[in-house]
């Protein structure tokens, strides 16, 4: 089913999600216009990364609407209009997702990781999904490591190439969960960097991050998830400067005492 966006990319209506008894997601309403960067934030277990997997159907919505580019996808059980697989590996397709964990596959060389998917679902000849795959390695400045097993990587560069790979399938929207957690300080700021090139060439992102400093000075918009709702969302300035639920100011306090904390076992201070 076509639809208008209203020169949004991505819209959501009503987006709920439950596992078994325990609703995690509690009606979510969220526009994204193309070229945004929203950073969500918030404490664990407020359905941060459910949200994310509910956008490119990893997790299907039980409830609610979504429109994304061309497409309106009904989760409304009463309607009798679930998206098929068809439809939802469509979307896929051309939702991006990066994970906390690189989920490389080991066997195949960095090169074969990123053009695999180009070559068996987009259809791309190989010469051509090399030719691209090359291109976006040596943006991201691991083409010399093109030929290596992702085992033999640091974990920036594995979770680099991670991003490559969902750049290769030309996606119109980029989400990442979380993607600098499970790596050491030192290489977090590679993939910050990165990321913050790809947010300057108009890449729509959505991400999970606890990194307050690039939400600040990346994003367009700062979600703050708690309990399965956005409890509060605004410019990253204001809502980083002057949060107004007691909620926020708490999460806000807690990670600036994490950070201090994290920065004197360093050595930092």
């Amino acid at each position: 089913m076509t639809t208008d966006l209203g020169g949004s990319l991505l819209k959501l209506r009503d987006i709920r999600k439950s596992f078994g008894k325990l609703e995690v997601l509690k009606g979510i309403d969220l526009d994204v216009a193309a070229g945004e960067v929203v950073s969500i934030i918030g404490a664990s277990g407020s359905g941060k990364s459910t949200f994310l997997r509910t956008i490119n159907a990893i997790e299907p919505a039980d409830s609610g609407t979504m429109a994304f580019d061309d497409k309106t996808f009904d989760f409304d059980s009463t309607s009798g209009q679930h998206p098929s697989e068809r439809d939802l590996q469509a979307l896929r397709s051309r939702i991006g997702m990066v994970f906390q964990s690189y989920n490389l596959w080991p066997h195949k060389t960095v090169l074969e990781n990123v053009t695999h998917a180009p070559v068996r679902i987009l259809g791309k000849s190989r010469a051509e999904a090399t030719e691209m795959a090359e291109g976006l390695l040596d943006r991201i400045g691991l083409y010399d490591k093109r030929h290596t097993s992702p085992q033999r990587l640091s974990g920036g560069q594995q979770q680099r190439v991670a991003i490559a790979r969902a750049l290769a399938m030309t996606p119109r929207l980029m989400l990442f969960d979380e993607v600098t957690s499970a790596l050491d300080p030192e290489l977090v700021h590679e993939v910050l960097m990165l990321m913050a090139s790809l947010a300057a060439d108009g890449m729509t992102m959505l991400l999970v991050t606890h990194e307050m400093s690039f939400a600040r000075d990346v994003s367009s918009r700062v979600l703050f998830f708690e309990d399965g709702v956005i409890g509060e969302q605004g410019p990253p300035g204001k809502m980083l400067r002057d949060p107004q639920s007691p909620r926020l100011r708490q999460f806000l306090h807690s990670i600036l005492h994490d950070d201090l904390s994290q920065a004197k076992a360093g050595g930092l201070v």
